[in-house]
Parts: C-alpha cells; sequence; structure tokens
C-alpha cells in the first residue's frame, strides 16, 4: 500500500492539518493500491503563505539561473521516466508502453520545449511607440489538474509558472496523486527554493475552492470538465484574478472521399480509442462523406473489432480500462443513450469485454448513422466511442463540424492539399490536424468556445503566467 499522506509546502513534507484520507484504486483490478490525505482550506492557507514568501526572491532570479535549474529538472525527468510510467499505470490504467511512451514522456517534452520558449523571449522590447514593454511574473499560481493525462498537465502548469519566476500552489486529481508526489520529488531534486512548488492533495469543493477564491493566488489555471471550469470562473471572480482554463471537447473528424480512406479511417477509430477514449482532444465525431460513406463504416468496424483491451501492466498496443466506476458508469449509460436514440450500434456496446469483469473495462464502440443533434453527437463521453456522421457536401461538412459547443481540435483526411487549408481555415477550434499529423511540443494549445480561454505550450504558454508593465523612454 503506497501511503501519500504528507504534503510538499515550503520546501518539505508536512503533515496535513485534517485527518481525510481518499483511497488510491487500480483501475485494472479494481483494488486499493494505497491511500491519500486530503487537504482543508488551511492547508491550502499554509501553501499560499509558502509561495507568497518565495515569490519575493524567485521573481528576481535572473533567466539563466532559471534555466539551469530547468534543464537539472529535465535531466531528472528523464532519469525517472520509468518510475513516472510505472506509477501513471497503475493509477489511471494506461497501458504501460503508452505511459512510457506517451504518458510520462510528454512530460520530458514539455520541460524541454518551455526551456526553448523561455531562451528565445523577450522579456524588455521596444514597441513601435518607443515605449518599452516588460513581461513580469503574474505571482503565487494556483494549478489544478486531472487525472486522464496526469504529468501532462502538471508539466503543462508547473513548468510555464517557474520558467518564469513565478511560484504555485497544486492541486493535481485527488484519484492520480502518485504522478503528481514523483513531480514533486523531481521539482526538490532538482534544487528549486522552499514555496516555490506546493503540492496539496483534495477534492475540487474544498482545496480546488480555496484556491480560487484565495485573495493571495493572482491566477488560476484550470484542466477538466466544462462544469468545473465554470465554477473555478465563479470562485476566482470576486478577487478578480486572471483565470486559464482548458476543458472539454467534442472534436470533429472530416473524412472526405479523396483520402487514402483505408489508412486514414483506420488511423482515425485507433486515435478516438487512444487513452481508452479519455482525452478531452479525441476525434469522437467521425463525418464522412455520403460516397464513401459505406465503405468506411466496413473500416471502422474492422478496425474496432481488432481493437485489444487487456491488462495495463503488460507492454503491447492494447488499451486498457476506464480510470475508474464513475467514468464506467458514465461510458454506459451514454451507449445505453445512443441505442435509446436509434443510432446503429456498428461495433461494441454495453458491458465489459468477455474476460476483463474485474476492472473498469469498456468495449471499443462504434454507432452509426447518427445526427448531430443527438446526445452522442453533442455531449463529451469521455471513452471509447465514436459516433459516426455522413454528410454530402464541403459546406455540410463544415456546418455540422462547428455546430458544437466545445471548439478544442479538428481533424480532417483529405487527399487535395487545397481543400485542406480552406477547410481548416474554417474550423472553430484550437488546434487542426490533417491526415494525421498533429501539433508538436511548444505550440499553443486550447480551444474555442466552451473549451476554454487561454493556451499552454511554448511562449503561449510563459505568457498565461506574465504581466504585462509599459515603461516610458528615459
Amino acid at each position: 500500500m503506497k501511503n501519500l499522506n504528507k504534503f510538499y509546502i515550503d520546501g518539505a513534507w508536512v503533515d496535513p492539518l485534517t485527518s481525510t484520507v481518499f483511497p488510491i484504486m487500480n483501475p485494472a483490478t479494481n483494488s486499493q493500491i494505497g491511500e491519500v490525505a486530503l487537504g482543508s482550506e488551511d492547508d491550502v492557507n499554509a501553501a499560499v503563505a509558502a509561495a507568497k514568501r518565495a515569490f519575493e526572491t524567485f521573481s528576481k532570479t535572473t533567466k539563466a539561473e532559471r534555466l539551469a535549474l530547468l534543464e537539472r529538472l529535465l535531466k531528472i525527468a528523464k532519469a525517472r521516466n520509468e518510475e513516472m510510467a510505472q506509477a501513471i499505470t497503475a493509477e489511471m490504467g494506461a497501458p504501460i508502453s503508452m505511459s512510457r511512451d506517451a504518458q510520462a514522456g510528454c512530460g520530458i517534452g514539455h520541460i524541454q520545449s518551455f526551456i526553448d520558449a523561455l531562451k528565445s523571449q523577450e522579456t524588455h522590447k521596444t514597441l513601435p511607440s518607443g515605449d518599452v514593454l516588460i513581461r513580469e511574473p503574474i505571482g503565487v499560481c494556483g494549478l489544478i489538474t486531472p487525472w486522464n493525462w496526469p504529468i501532462n498537465q502538471i508539466a503543462q502548469k508547473v513548468v510555464p509558472a517557474l520558467a518564469i519566476g513565478a511560484t504555485c500552489v497544486l492541486k493535481p486529481s485527488e484519484y492520480t496523486p502518485l504522478s503528481a508526489e514523483l513531480f514533486a520529488q523531481m521539482v526538490d531534486e532538482a534544487g528549486y527554493p522552499a514555496g516555490v512548488l506546493n503540492l496539496v492533495y483534495g477534492d475540487g469543493v474544498t482545496v480546488g475552492s480555496a484556491m480560487s477564491r484565495h485573495p493571495d493566488i493572482a491566477m488560476m489555471s484550470f484542466t477538466g470538465s466544462t462544469r468545473a471550469g465554470i465554477l473555478v470562473s465563479k470562485d476566482a471572480a470576486e478577487t478578480v484574478k486572471r483565470v486559464t482554463l482548458e476543458l472539454g471537447g467534442k472534436s470533429p473528424n472530416l473524412v472526405f472521399a479523396d483520402c487514402d480512406l483505408e489508412t486514414r479511417v483506420k488511423a482515425s477509430v485507433m486515435e478516438c480509442f487512444y487513452n481508452t477514449g479519455q482525452s478531452c482532444n479525441a476525434p469522437t465525431r467521425m463525418l464522412v462523406e455520403r460516397s464513401c460513406y459505406e465503405r468506411a463504416l466496413v473500416i471502422a468496424k474492422q478496425t474496432a473489432d481488432a481493437q485489444k483491451v487487456g491488462d495495463p501492466s503488460q507492454a503491447g498496443d492494447h488499451i486498457g480500462p476506464l480510470f475508474d466506476k464513475l467514468q464506467y458508469d458514465r461510458v454506459q449509460t451514454m451507449i445505453g443513450v445512443g441505442i435509446d436514440e436509434g443510432a446503429r450500434l456498428l461495433a461494441g456496446g454495453s458491458g465489459k469485454p468477455e474476460g476483463l469483469e474485474a476492472g473498469w473495462y469498456a468495449k471499443p464502440t462504434i454507432f452509426a448513422d447518427v445526427n448531430n443533434d443527438m446526445r452522442i453527437a453533442r455531449e463529451e463521453i469521455f471513452g471509447p466511442v465514436l459516433v459516426i456522421i455522413p454528410f454530402d457536401s464541403e459546406d455540410e461538412a463544415i456546418s455540422i463540424a462547428n455546430d458544437t459547443d466545445f471548439g478544442l481540435a479538428a481533424y480532417l483526411q483529405t487527399g487535395d492539399a487545397a481543400r485542406a487549408m480552406r477547410v481548416s481555415d474554417q474550423l472553430r477550434a484550437g488546434a487542426v490536424a490533417i491526415n494525421g499529423k498533429g501539433s508538436n511540443y511548444g505550440s499553443p494549445f486550447g480551444g474555442y468556445k466552451q473549451s476554454g480561454n487561454g493556451r499552454e505550450g511554448g511562449v503561449f504558454g510563459l505568457e498565461d503566467y506574465q504581466e504585462l508593465k509599459v515603461r516610458c523612454p528615459i
């Protein structure tokens, strides 16, 4: 049993001020592997006070000093990548091969990209007016991260804050605390000053709200559901702090008949199922041109039927379980909704795959003949569930794609370069992946509409943690 019964505050692992604990579960076996202490408002106050003290000196460090710290953190992250991968597999069920390459590996990628961004950013720049623009760290930052890509989101928030001289209080998901503890150990090992990073475990209602309302926190950065993001914004409004949000998605994937249909449909289905569908930017709405619709359904069904599901502790290209019972129940409910709405169940369906009854495994599922008014086409399911919608024209495809409350990502499959440019320019989303090629580390990540505001990654990610000051010329 792994007991995470201390918080990292002011450079030390300290006892919480309350005795509330939360079980750490392995979703592959539905067995308890540990417990984590849950914090209180008093714990948040102690962490914020430490971060506020540290800001007085850390905000005055030079870029060279902060780059040296980041380089040490990068070296440590590389050395402990296997530990991080094992932690993520145990706490949220990502298959170990994926954990090594993507889940844990993305932490390394983000640290490197922020090193590159910090080197390139000008903190003092003369404007066309002759005035000087100065970028300064915003202050104490409150950071709330989700369970589905734990170290990815921790790195996307903590690293830019540290890079520009801000300090922070981190509340990771209480469901995935193992990776957060390991990251805090890495920061400590890298030699960051006490109070620069503070880690408090807890739930959103108690710890998250206390952070969002705290008058000494200058900004909140939140990744999670749109519903929870709205609550963070409301709590933060009273103190007029900056709020950046990376929220939900229902990303469209436009498949035109002129693409390499066999390759692109197969890859698109697998991309939807990746991480067991638990990615906010997953291509969960496949829009298929009518002239190739029936052939695309055959390919999609073959791909879903061939998708392996299995033990995440074993290496391989299979997908693992959903992270918890609550997500399993949500997915099962939405599969039932799709059936009740009259969509054609092309693959998968309700229940668990045969032989995997112990954990929270779901069947890779595809619905065909869906229309964009159905709940399964409009609501984020967050599981291995794909809906397929036919369209007749390019304009109709764009209209369906943009007819959503979200706008995090979009995908496009076409063999016509001119169409790729023309259509992508009209999609209302923060990123457009074309023929399987997505964005790289250092590019801005974030969305339109109810997918949030602000951007994470690279120079754009640094800017969210900075204030602008204009100084007149001497």
